[in-house]
């Protein structure tokens, strides 16, 4: 996995502050990521993942019209069953409750605003990496899943 294949990486920002999407945004363009869209408006989301097809989805909770947990409701009805797509929950709720809801709804990772600069980007190379490394297998083992979590 080279560094320009991570960031040449589709990224859609879900978040109703605009002011946490000119951060995030601002972070990544800083780190090299080129190919970035954002909405404050979370009913958009899935007419973004359809026309975009983005590789990571970072996605707030606390939104109004669709929250964070119904938009991965949604999302889980749009992403194909032999797909791979890492979503990174950027939330002031801190609670376990929200933690282990996210992650039972196809979260793959969690951060806590105000979030470590360094950290969140380490998170967004990790699921960008597993995310490109799923489709170079998938493309060798076409009949290959993702493992799927039983609900606890």
């Amino acid at each position: 996995m080279t560094d320009s294949e991570i960031l040449n990486a589709k990224i859609l920002i879900v978040d109703d502050a605009d002011a946490n999407l000119r951060l995030l945004e601002t972070l990544l363009a800083k780190e090299g990521f080129t190919q970035v869209i954002s909405t404050a408006d979370s009913t958009k989301t899935i007419n973004l993942f359809t026309a975009f097809q983005p590789d990571l989805i970072l996605l707030d909770l606390m939104m109004p019209e669709l929250d964070g947990y119904e938009v991965l409701d949604l999302l889980a009805r749009h992403i194909p069953e032999d797909s791979y797509l890492p979503v990174l929950i950027l939330t002031a709720d801190a609670t376990i409750d929200a933690r282990r809801k996210a992650l039972a709804l196809g979260a793959k990772d969690f951060l806590t605003k105000p979030f470590d600069n360094i950290e969140a980007m380490l998170r967004i190379w990790n699921l960008i990496e597993t995310r490109l490394l799923y489709r170079k297998l998938k493309a060798f083992q076409p009949e290959i899943k993702p493992l799927k979590h039983q609900h606890i």
